[in-house]
């Protein structure tokens, strides 16, 4: 069955410990205020970018190290996960509240596989899958 995916959202896992500096860091370093999340104190938005791209700050926990890490949004996120799979990727864990799919590539960098997050900006940008 096909489906539609596309690499839609580029976010900064910050610790507690890094999350001001970082935030304020990152909102200079592109012009955007991290603009909190109404509803969940752990996100800021620095907004879309070129494409639709989102750049997003997430507040991680305790002992989560500082790192980028990017969401692929899918229509279909088993389908998606699977074709990653065949490309190398592996499964690292499933997050039910999501849901979604934390991922490893053949490197071993963390990504997700999401459902659709930017509404019209994946009708625009996302590619078909057989």
């Amino acid at each position: 069955m096909p489906h539609r995916s596309r690499l839609s959202i580029l976010l900064l896992d910050l610790p507690p410990e890094h999350h001001a500096a970082g935030s304020a860091f990152w909102a200079g370093a592109t012009g955007r205020p991290a603009t909190p999340d109404a509803d969940d104190e752990k996100w800021a938005s620095l907004g879309s970018f070129a494409d639709g791209w989102h750049v997003e700050i997430q507040r991680t926990g305790e002992g989560t190290p500082p790192r980028w890490h990017v969401d692929v949004e899918s229509d279909d996120i088993e389908a998606e996960v699977t074709r990653l799979e065949a490309l190398g990727a592996t499964r690292h864990r499933y997050v039910e509240d999501g849901p979604f799919w934390q991922m490893l590539d053949p490197a071993g960098l963390v990504f997700c596989v999401i459902g659709i997050q930017t509404g019209d900006e994946f009708d625009r940008h996302a590619v078909s899958w057989p």
